[in-house]
């Protein structure tokens, strides 16, 4: 089932850091910051969960949980998470079953070769467990801002 926004989130099960588990009712009651990334320890990837990192005070005090999501294994994650002190859990989707649901899987072009990658995207799921927002192929700079923006307009509006 496909992601729509305004639609509940269908269902899903995932293990994160911290031995974790994620489903689509485990957070019902709060609001849920899931951003998908292509992967740990690159550039980009690293910004961005720096600025999630950064602003989650923040995202807490709006009462949202935040999750990063890659590809990447466990022990990827853990070491990802330790080096950049994320006080976040990061999902292992190393079977891809999160990225098709939320059609973050494409094509991509890199060094000339067609290759299957993550679009950098960010869901933002109400207490409700409706999809409230999405943002997708986004850029990282100013994205985590706007994220938490739409999260305490969310909360305004409760």
């Amino acid at each position: 089932m496909a992601i729509v926004v305004n639609k509940p989130l269908p269902e899903f099960e995932a293990n994160a850091t911290g031995g974790i588990r994620v489903t689509n009712n485990s957070h019902t009651g709060k609001t849920l910051v899931l951003y998908f990334y292509p992967k740990d320890n690159t550039p980009g990837c690293t910004t961005e969960a720096m600025e999630f990192r950064d602003h989650y005070a923040d995202f807490v005090r709006a009462g949202s949980q935040v999750f990063g999501v890659s590809r990447d294994n466990m022990k990827s994650h853990d070491e990802f998470k330790a080096r950049l002190e994320l006080p976040f859990e990061l999902i292992a989707d190393t079977e891809e079953k999160m990225c098709h649901m939320f059609g973050v899987v494409k094509n991509k072009i890199m060094y000339g070769k067609k290759v299957k990658g993550i679009e950098r995207s960010t869901f933002l799921i109400g207490s409700d467990g409706l999809v409230k927002e999405e943002w997708r192929g986004l850029k990282v700079p100013g994205h985590v801002e706007e994220v938490l923006q739409a999260v305490k307009l969310l909360k305004a509006k409760a």
